[in-house]
């Protein structure tokens, strides 16, 4: 069983930056494809990036440019270093395990969740 523990949230004015990062234990983290995704209330969870276990990367559109994913395998861990930030960023930030690399961008393609942590992104 893998555990996620996401951290690095919390409030910042729109233009500036954070740095979230998800800390893995419990598995063989560097056989798993790793993802980010955003909830907002009301609405489903958004993919954000994905990396692979080699270190490809994908982004939706409305964060390239100010997102940059990447994973430390050696400390078991992914980040997410967002830039630029804008309020429409707000959202509970969630981080995934995809332990069979299908590369694909939705939920269904995860199998562990951490328990997410908010980021206000306030204007």
């Amino acid at each position: 069983q893998v555990q996620l523990v996401e951290s690095g949230g919390g409030l910042v004015q729109a233009g500036g930056s954070l740095r979230l990062s998800c800390a893995a234990s419990g598995g063989t983290f560097r056989n798993y494809a790793m993802g980010w995704f955003r909830q907002v209330p009301g609405k489903g969870r958004e993919f954000v990036s994905l990396i692979s276990q080699g270190g490809s990367t994908i982004y939706t559109e409305s964060v390239k440019g100010r997102f940059t994913i990447s994973r430390d395998n050696a400390k078991n861990t992914v980040d997410l270093q967002m830039s630029s930030l804008k309020p429409e960023d707000t959202a509970v930030y969630f981080c995934a395990a995809d332990q069979y690399g299908r590369w694909v961008m939705t939920p269904q393609g995860f199998d562990y969740w951490g328990q997410g942590t908010q980021v206000t992104v306030s204007s």
